[in-house]
């Protein structure tokens, strides 16, 4: 009889054989370390991004935004995440998502943002992002265990142009070998509250 540990190792293996192989783009003329999104290429993890490990890699996958100033909400989107390292005691962070019709296909090209995760000795997550819309946040948090990472605004910056954003919150784990998050949202004149959420799949690294 199958035990449920080895079938969930059956199925980390399964996963594995079509994203061991991948990563991002190599500059072969680039003299310093490139960015690696796969642990068993490019330099060494850093220990200090050791509780993060888990993230590094690429994913994507299909989720859900609503807020009370979206109209005909909620509404279904996709999204790419990429987590790198390239040695340093930090993990790059970039996340592009699309908007679906309800047929699942394309609608157009939505939010993007970069940043850098920053761990602490004292288990402190800092998570700098900037969005295109014109907001900067600047997040704090923790791990809650090994494979799910809490997180809020302690600050937030926005260009004259940008919406009224207040505050965020996001909630990041594994969910058997897929990450999953859900995102809080205060902005507009609203009150912290439930904004996006996601199942993302690895499909590198």
């Amino acid at each position: 009889m199958t035990s449920s540990g080895d079938e969930a190792i059956a199925a980390a293996e399964e996963r594995a054989a079509s994203t061991r192989t991948r990563n991002l783009p190599v500059w072969d003329d680039l003299p310093i370390p490139n960015d690696t999104a796969n642990l068993r290429e490019g330099p060494d993890l850093n220990e200090a991004c050791l509780a993060l490990l888990p993230l590094v890699g690429v994913w994507r996958g299909e989720g859900e935004i609503d807020y009370p100033t979206i109209e005909d909400g909620p509404r279904k989107f996709a999204q790419q995440l990429t987590v790198a390292h390239d040695g340093r005691p930090f993990l790059y962070h970039e996340a592009r998502s699309w908007l679906l019709n309800e047929d699942g296909s394309i609608l157009r090209p939505a939010a993007r943002e970069t940043g850098f995760w920053r761990p602490q000795a004292d288990d402190t997550l800092e998570l700098l992002l900037t969005h295109s819309s014109g907001v900067v946040e600047l997040y704090y948090g923790k791990p809650l265990n090994q494979t799910s990472w809490e997180l809020g605004t302690d600050a937030v910056i926005r260009t004259a142009t940008a919406k009224d954003v207040t505050g965020a919150k996001r909630l990041y784990g594994l969910i058997n070998g897929d990450l999953g998050y859900v995102e809080e949202r205060a902005m507009v004149g609203h009150e912290l509250q439930p904004h996006a959420s996601a199942l993302l799949h690895r499909v590198a690294g």
